[in-house]
């Protein structure tokens, strides 16, 4: 049950009413925080790699790292390429052991979107592995993905691009943004109960770092199966490690600085999760 893909449980999240966490890992730190977390508190994980964070660390080095901490664990954990942007990147993360790609045309046209998308699916189901991918623009930047603007995904289009693709789970804009927030974001919630009633994958929310509970539990309601959480992760690891050199400026050994940030992750995290409602869904 360990180490799987994110179709069984992006279904029963989506069949419970809850969201699955996702969450961009960065270093062996960061991997075990988030393993930690959903162990004890029973719930399925997805973590998460970025075009960036791999090309520092490697495909193979994340792939390997991953597997053997989900290995140990007693729940379901994937491993997912987030904000994949090229098909040479997913064919290489499926081809190390992902588990789970994304492939990001949002930047695209919408028919270059949907070329682009149902050429990565094409490939990924000969090795029955799920994808996600993006249709409208979700604000601020991710990665080497930057967009000035948000534009709301439309309904209609969400249903053509789903039918002509053949994902597995889509993430639309709602007005939310990569990044932390520079003002409160005006969010369009009810265009996610809109994309649901003509969707039947799972729905993806992005740009979930900085939201209110309130606002993540509502988009849960709504139908977001699965939210992503990368930048408010970041910024609990650097501040953990920031906070020890005030306190111990003395302090040389990394594995000091390694827990301090692990626990705070680690603490984010379940907060997190119980936001989703995904906690104690495993036995």
């Amino acid at each position: 049950m360990s180490f799987v893909t994110s179709i069984q449980m992006l279904s029963d999240a989506q069949k419970g009413g809850y969201a699955v966490g996702a969450f961009n890992v960065e270093n062996m730190e960061m991997v075990k925080a988030v393993i930690a977390a959903a162990e004890e508190l029973r719930a399925p994980v997805m973590l998460q790699t970025t075009p960036s964070t791999v090309r520092y660390g490697k495909l193979e080095t994340y792939q390997a790292m991953i597997s053997a901490e989900a290995k140990k664990a007693t729940v379901p954990i994937c491993l997912h390429l987030d904000h994949g942007n090229s098909l040479e990147l997913v064919v290489r993360a499926i081809h190390v052991g992902y588990t789970s790609v994304m492939i990001d045309g949002s930047i695209e046209d919408f028919e270059t979107n949907i070329a682009l998308t149902k050429k990565v699916v094409e490939i990924a189901n000969v090795c029955n592995i799920p994808v996600e991918a993006e249709l409208g623009k979700v604000g601020g930047k991710e990665d080497d993905l930057f967009s000035e603007e948000e534009t709301t995904t439309k309904p209609m289009e969400a249903k053509e691009f789903v039918e002509r693709t053949g994902v597995d789970s889509l993430a639309v804009a709602i007005g939310t943004a990569h990044g932390f927030y520079a003002k409160t974001p005006i969010l369009n919630k009810e265009r996610i109960s809109e994309i649901k009633k003509v969707v039947s994958i799972p729905l993806v929310l992005h740009g979930a770092s900085g939201l209110t509970d309130e606002d993540v539990k509502e988009c849960v309601q709504r139908g977001m199966c699965k939210v992503n959480f990368a930048t408010e992760l970041r910024g609990a690891y650097s501040n953990a490690v920031k906070n020890l050199f005030l306190e111990h400026p003395e302090t040389i050994d990394p594995k000091s600085l390694g827990k301090a940030g692990m626990e705070a992750v680690k603490d984010l995290v379940k907060k997190r999760m119980i936001v989703c409602g995904c906690d104690h869904k495993i036995d």
